[in-house]
C-alpha cells in the first residue's frame, strides 16, 4: 500500500525506484490543495513545489490523489477522495462523463465555467501577449520571464505552458471580474447559452464492432477502444436519433465495421449535419470501400425510419489514418446539400464542407465581429481565412465590399455559391494563402478599411501579420478559437502599432474547456 503525503518527503513502501530529487513517486497517495486549473480543465496541485495535474479537480478544492506519473517538472495523479469540495462543483448530468472525453468541464457549474473561461483569456493576454489587462492583477508578466510565446507554441511543452499560466495566476476570476480601469484591454464577461446542452448540430462517431454486433459512440479516455453510446447531451437529440437507427439498421443487415488493426471492415463512421432553422438533415456513411452491400435494403431502412433526412451520401476512405474523410464522396439519395441560417443569411452545407456546430453561438460571435469591425455600409473590408464564407457573408450585409481567402480551393467553391445563394454582388473570392492573395489585393488598388482574421488554432501565418501592418487598416477584427496563440499575435499587431481595445470570450463550447474570443484592433494614429 502506498504512503499517504501532504507537503513533506516520508519513506516509500513501494518497491519502485523514486525519479532523482523528486518529493513524489508513482503509487505514492498525496494531499493537495488545488490552486488552479490548466487550460486543459485538469486541476493544479503542488507536493513541496511539485506540480501534480489532477483530472476532475477544481479550484480551491482539497483532494486526495494517487500519482500516476512522474516527469522532471510535473507529474499526473488520480483523483480518489474529494476532502473538501469547491462551491463550484456539482454533479455531471451525463451518465459516461467519466468514460468519454468529449467534454471535461460538466462538473463545474456552467457560471462557474464562463469565469474560468474569461479568466483564462485573461491569463493569456498577460502572461504570453505581455498585454495590460484593465482591472486585472499588476504584475503578472513579472511572475513569469519565460513565459512568452514559446508558451503558445514554442519551446514550452503543453503541460509546461499549463504550469505557467495556472500556477502564476492562481486563476483569480474574482480579481479579473472586477471593474477595472480604462488603462489597458477591456476583457467582457463571457458570452454564455442560456440553454448550454444539446447545442451541437453535427455529430461524427467512430463505428467498431463487439460481441453484440455494430457499436458506436465515443472513444474511451487516453484510447482508441469505441464505447457504445445512444445518447450525447451535447448534441441535438435528432443526431442522436439518426445514429441510433443507422447502427441499428446496420446490425440487422450485418454490415461491418471498419477494425484500425486490420484495416478490414467497411463502416468507419457515421457523420450527421442537422440545420436547427430548416430542420434538414443530412447523413454521411464513410466507408473503407466503395462497395456497399444491401445499398439498396439500408437506404430504403434508413429513409423509412428518418424521413427528416434530406440527403444521404457515401465519403470513400481507404487510407489507414485517424483522418475522417477520405477525398471521394458521392449521393446515395436525396440532395447533396442541406440548407441553414446564420442570422439573415442562407448556407448551403455539403458532407464535407466546415461550418460551425454551434449555430446559435455563431451567430453571437458574427455579430460581435460586425461591431468591432464598425462598419457604416461605405467600408472594403478583407477577410482573411475565409471558409465557406460565413463571416465574410455577415460582413457584406453591413459594407460596400467584402473580399474573402481562404487556401482550400473546394471552401472558395463553397463560398461563392453561398454568396450567389444570397444575392450578393458586393463579395470576392479568391483561393490562397492569405499572406499571398492579399499583398496582390493590394497592387491592384485594394485598400481595407477593416482586415478580419479568424485563423486555425495555431494561430495567424507570421507572413500575414506582417501583410496586415503593411496595408495599415484602420480596424482589425481577430476571430480566434485559442487563447495563447490570440495573444502572441496581439502582442506582434501591438508592437506594429495598434492597439487592442476590447476582447470578447464567447462560450461556443459549453462544457469543454475550448473558448472561442473576438478581439477588437485599432491603428494608434486614427484612434479618436
Amino acid at each position: 500500500m502506498s504512503k499517504q503525503r501532504s507537503g513533506r518527503s516520508a519513506s516509500r513502501r513501494d518497491s519502485s525506484a523514486p525519479a532523482a530529487g523528486l518529493p513524489v513517486n508513482k503509487n505514492d497517495e498525496v494531499m493537495l490543495d488545488i490552486i488552479g486549473m490548466t487550460h486543459e480543465g485538469e486541476g493544479v496541485g503542488r507536493v513541496e513545489g511539485f506540480t501534480l495535474f489532477v483530472q476532475g479537480a477544481l479550484p480551491g478544492e482539497k483532494v486526495r490523489a494517487k500519482v500516476l506519473k512522474t516527469k522532471k517538472q510535473y507529474g499526473y495523479a488520480k483523483l480518489l477522495e474529494l476532502v473538501q469540495a469547491s462551491g463550484d462543483r456539482i454533479a455531471p448530468p451525463c451518465p459516461i462523463y467519466d468514460q468519454c472525453g468529449g467534454c471535461q468541464l460538466q462538473h463545474m457549474d456552467y457560471t462557474a465555467q464562463l469565469a474560468w473561461k474569461r479568466q483564462l483569456v485573461v491569463d493569456n493576454l498577460q502572461r504570453i501577449g505581455k498585454l495590460q489587462v484593465a482591472g486585472a492583477p499588476g504584475g503578472g508578466a513579472d511572475k513569469l520571464e519565460g513565459a512568452s510565446a514559446d508558451a503558445a507554441g514554442g519551446s514550452d511543452s503543453p503541460e509546461d505552458a499549463g504550469i505557467k499560466l495556472a500556477e502564476a495566476a492562481g486563476n483569480d476570476s474574482n480579481a479579473a471580474n472586477s471593474a477595472g480601469s480604462s488603462d489597458g484591454i477591456i476583457v467582457r464577461p463571457a458570452l454564455g447559452m442560456d440553454e448550454p446542452w444539446r447545442y451541437r448540430n453535427k455529430a461524427q462517431v467512430p463505428i467498431g464492432v463487439t460481441e453484440g454486433g455494430l457499436v458506436g459512440g465515443f472513444y474511451a479516455r487516453g484510447s482508441h477502444r469505441i464505447v457504445d453510446m445512444e445518447t450525447c447531451l451535447i448534441q441535438h437529440e435528432d443526431n442522436d436519433a439518426v445514429v441510433a437507427a443507422v447502427k441499428g439498421i446496420g446490425r440487422d443487415l450485418g454490415i461491418t465495421a471498419y477494425d484500425e488493426e486490420t484495416g478490414r471492415g467497411l463502416l468507419r463512421h457515421v457523420v450527421v449535419k442537422k440545420a436547427f432553422r430548416t430542420g434538414e438533415m443530412m447523413l454521411v456513411l464513410v466507408t473503407n470501400g466503395r462497395d456497399i452491400p444491401h445499398l439498396d435494403a439500408w437506404l430504403g431502412s434508413i429513409r423509412e425510419a428518418l424521413p427528416q433526412v434530406e440527403s444521404i451520401c457515401q465519403n470513400v476512405n481507404t487510407q489507414r489514418t485517424n483522418v475522417i474523410f477520405g477525398s471521394e464522396t458521392r449521393v446515395l439519395w436525396g440532395r447533396d446539400v442541406i440548407y441553414d441560417y446564420i442570422g439573415d443569411v442562407q448556407f448551403a452545407i455539403s458532407p464535407r464542407s466546415f461550418y460551425q456546430v454551434n449555430p446559435a453561438q455563431t451567430e453571437v460571435l458574427y455579430g460581435k465581429t460586425v461591431e468591432y469591425a464598425g462598419l457604416t455600409g461605405n467600408e472594403t473590408v478583407i477577410d482573411a481565412y475565409c471558409g465557406i464564407g460565413t463571416i465574410s457573408l455577415f460582413l457584406a450585409q453591413h459594407a460596400a465590399k467584402v473580399y474573402g481567402v481562404e487556401i482550400v480551393p473546394e471552401a472558395i467553391e463553397d463560398a461563392r455559391a453561398n454568396a450567389k445563394l444570397n444575392n450578393m454582388n458586393n463579395v470576392v473570392f479568391e483561393v490562397g494563402a492569405s499572406e499571398d492573395v492579399i499583398p496582390n489585393w493590394k497592387e491592384q488598388g485594394v485598400t481595407p478599411d477593416v482586415i478580419v482574421v479568424d485563423p486555425p488554432r495555431k494561430g495567424c501565418d507570421p507572413r500575414l501579420l506582417d501583410t496586415i501592418l503593411a496595408m495599415q487598416p484602420e480596424r482589425v477584427v481577430y476571430v480566434s478559437c485559442n487563447p495563447s496563440t490570440l495573444a502572441r499575435d496581439l502582442r506582434v499587431l501591438e508592437d506594429g502599432g495598434y492597439k487592442t481595445v476590447e476582447v470578447t470570450p464567447v462560450d461556443m463550447f459549453p462544457h469543454t474547456v475550448h473558448v472561442e474570443c473576438c478581439a477588437s484592433l485599432v491603428r494608434i494614429n486614427v484612434e479618436s
